[in-house]
């Protein structure tokens, strides 16, 4: 079958129509180019900050996809990186255009065993939506290459808010693509991620400006994004940036303020009290150390509570350093799994039980 896509040699790369039949459009800006490989892949600081919302948060509402990606080998080398945009056009989204069969990747890996890694760097969660079917593609193209692992990372969720229709099949789409588990993970952009993404993907940022502080607002962002994704899919992200103990004099005032947080919240609703609830001030520095992320309280996902569930923990994850940012994406290919079925009893069934109890 012919390939969708058509590649032309460019300066620093290549540029990539998804679909040979894609022209130049006056609806489009990126027509019809949408991937870019190489340092091609590279965009604007402005153009970074906007769609990603680095360092302060997360902009909204956010009409742009932009997709990162990295390939690497079994050694964790990199073999190829690039960049997919949507289509305002058409519509359609990065991860359909990336995922599609008989599309560029499809092509590329095929020409390529060596390939057994792909990384994502999103401003978005991947959607189930009628138009584009994301995660449906990306779930089909992980089944045709069982020998490929994806690691997902983003920086805000897309739809998953009951305001939007689509919010239920976006969010049982997620649950089935964590579900494949260990060949897939789902964590978000955070700490070290942010630098090395200001490495490798954007003009203009070298030496100690890849460095540069992330202000509290991303922060806060980033948490809720990792107890959220949690929430959703019942698996925790591989890992999280937290603030180290020792860093308690830069940043006493973030603590304080991400205590007080609506982020913050949802992990802490035992006190009988609460605090004032400090304004959060989105320009304070905030230090970060990568650590597994193991703190998140446990959550029932299901919608169904007397539903049995499959719980997938992770066992024996390594410690990784905050300064090898670029060591991120290198994940075994496997990790041993403990799958447990629980039954979740209703309330007037404990109830029963504590009667009979004291009948004896």
């Amino acid at each position: 079958m012919k390939p969708l896509h058509e590649e032309y040699q460019a300066h620093g790369g290549t540029i990539i129509k998804p679909y040979y039949w894609l022209s130049f459009s006056l609806d489009c800006t990126n027509c019809p180019y949408h991937i870019r490989t190489g340092e091609e892949a590279r965009v604007s600081y402005t153009e970074f900050h906007q769609i990603f919302g680095f360092p302060h948060g997360p902009v909204y509402p956010q009409p742009k996809h932009l997709i990162f990606y990295e390939l690497k080998n079994s050694s964790g080398n990199l073999v190829q990186k690039g960049h997919a945009t949507n289509c305002t056009g058409s519509p359609t989204h990065p991860e359909s255009m990336l995922f599609e069969i008989h599309g560029y990747l499809d092509s590329v890996i095929s020409s390529n065993s060596s390939i057994k890694h792909i990384i994502l760097y999103s401003n978005h969660t991947p959607c189930n939506e009628a138009n584009d079917r994301c995660i449906s593609k990306m779930y089909h193209f992980l089944m045709l290459y069982p020998n490929l692992t994806l690691s997902v990372y983003f920086s805000q969720f897309y739809h998953i808010g009951n305001e939007f229709p689509a919010a239920p099949w976006n969010r049982e789409a997620l649950r089935s693509l964590a579900s494949l588990w260990p060949q897939v993970t789902l964590s978000p952009i955070s700490g070290g991620i942010w630098h090395s993404l200001l490495n490798n993907f954007v003009n203009g940022i070298s030496g100690s400006a890849i460095f540069q502080p992330i202000l509290t607002g991303r922060a806060m962002a980033d948490r809720y994004n990792a107890y959220e994704i949690n929430c959703i899919t019942g698996v925790k992200p591989y890992f999280m940036d937290i603030i180290p103990h020792e860093s308690e004099g830069h940043n006493v005032k973030f603590q304080e303020t991400l205590q007080n947080s609506s982020f913050n919240n949802v992990f802490q609703r035992t006190s009988a009290q609460q605090s004032p609830i400090l304004i959060p001030d989105l320009k304070i520095p905030v230090i970060f150390v990568l650590v597994p992320y193991r703190d998140l309280p446990p959550m029932h996902v299901s919608e169904n509570p007397h539903k049995p569930r499959n719980v997938v923990r992770h066992l024996n994850m390594t410690q990784a350093s905050f300064y090898k940012a670029n060591e991120l994406s290198k994940l075994p290919m496997a990790r041993p799994v403990e799958m447990e079925e629980m039954t979740e009893c209703s309330a007037s069934s404990e109830e029963a039980d504590e009667n009979k109890d004291e009948k004896k």
